[in-house]
């Protein structure tokens, strides 16, 4: 029996964890990475703008990034959006692509990015928590207003966990996979 609490749950973990892998992808590990640009905004005629709607993103090499613009006006807003971002990377610009030569990463700057992930990991499993929290707190409720029986509420509640063990799982998974990308280099 899956009760709406139990779905829910799962639903709202699922998008937490989906937040995680977005925030882990923004996150440079020394290798070209076009996800890492994806909050770059250029002003174009006006509006910000996505990069990846402006240019076409490469990787020709292993470390290098490169971004071609779809208007070729648009190369020095692009070179622009990229220096203001907080990316720490100098595009270099030959007058029709712009390439981004990814650094690369010392052990200290590797430690430092580590931690990164492991916070983002932490945010997520609290996420999780909260998820839990919340499902509990409902069903708890449905309890009370004899919506569920006695042995309903255990094997919802169990079910609940069970959901949430796997999402936790995931996340440091997840976690896992990012911090031997960054360490390996």
């Amino acid at each position: 029996m899956t009760n709406k609490a139990v779905t829910k749950a799962q639903e709202n973990m699922s998008k937490s964890i989906d937040v995680l892998r977005k925030e882990l992808a923004n996150i440079r590990a020394g290798k070209a990475n076009a996800s890492i640009l994806s909050n770059v905004k250029v002003s174009y005629y006006g509006t910000d703008v996505p990069l990846n709607q402006v240019a076409s993103i490469n990787i020709p090499e292993a470390r290098v990034l490169m971004i071609t613009p779809y208007d070729q006006s648009s190369l020095d807003d692009i070179e622009h959006a990229i220096n203001s971002s907080d990316l720490g990377l100098n595009p270099a610009n030959d007058g029709k692509v712009i390439r981004l030569v990814i650094p690369q990463l010392t052990g200290e700057r590797r430690q430092e990015i580590a931690k990164q992930v492991g916070k983002e990991a932490e945010e997520s499993r609290i996420a999780v928590r909260n998820v839990r929290r919340e499902a509990m707190d409902d069903l708890k409720k449905q309890l009370k207003a004899n919506d569920v029986t006695e042995d309903e509420f255990h094997d919802i509640e169990d079910q609940v966990q069970k959901v949430t063990d796997k999402a936790i799982a995931q996340v440091d998974e997840l976690a896992a996979a990012k911090e031997k990308e960054i360490t390996e280099g």
